[in-house]
């Protein structure tokens, strides 16, 4: 039988693990929202929804330990790739905890629902579904995402075979979409120099204010 879903049986892992090319290569997590890494941002989310918390690093990782108690890498593929891409991030956390259920957010989405577990672990259970991921805005948002840790075995076969894409990969699970259309800034993506700035100036404003 399917264990219910809480905050007390949730891992969270924060991915940080790409490499950062539309914003020149740099690790995004610790650029600086109005004097803040985008991963403290992100943390500050997902803490409140989970009993555990990691970030997914493969590199940085000394000051991602200021951040979370748990850095984990992914593993190397066999072609020696160190930056496989989400899917690697999530094998890494599924392996770094025993909870039976694992909650991932982007360190690029700093402003993520703060009911993003419960909404997507109703769905989940109500669906009897393996994985629950939001849409919000008209379009799906896919590492926005709570799913079965017994996934790990498919998900390891599914690297190895040398699948990347993460919305192929959950094409074969029983996946559930959550709509977020109340909520869609909740899903912004600080993923280029110009919204990073933009973000920046919307929070230094809203400080003063």
């Amino acid at each position: 039988m399917r264990p219910k879903i809480s905050r007390f049986n949730i891992a969270g892992s924060v991915l940080a693990g790409g490499q950062g090319q539309r914003m020149g290569g740099v690790d995004k997590g610790l650029l600086e929202i109005a004097g803040k890494p985008m991963v403290a941002w992100a943390i500050e989310r997902l803490a409140p929804q989970v009993a555990q918390l990691m970030i997914n690093a493969n590199r940085s990782r000394e000051q991602y330990l200021q951040f979370a108690g748990d850095v984990v890498a992914d593993e190397a593929s066999k072609d020696g790739e160190a930056f496989a891409g989400p899917l690697a991030g999530f094998l890494a956390s599924m392996r770094a905890t025993e909870a039976p259920y694992l909650l991932t957010l982007p360190c690029d989405a700093p402003f993520a629902p703060t009911n993003l577990a419960q909404r997507l672990g109703a769905a989940l259970q109500d669906a009897d579904a393996d994985l629950a991921v939001a849409e919000a805005g008209g379009r799906l948002h896919p590492v926005h995402a709570l799913m079965s840790t017994s996934l790990k075995t498919d998900l390891a076969e599914a690297l190895a075979a040398g699948e990347r894409q993460v919305t192929r990969w959950y094409d074969n699970q029983h996946c559930v979409r959550v709509n977020f259309g109340d909520a869609a800034e909740a899903f912004i993506s600080v993923d280029t120099p110009d919204e990073l700035a933009k973000q920046s100036r919307r929070q230094a404003a809203k400080g003063l204010s």
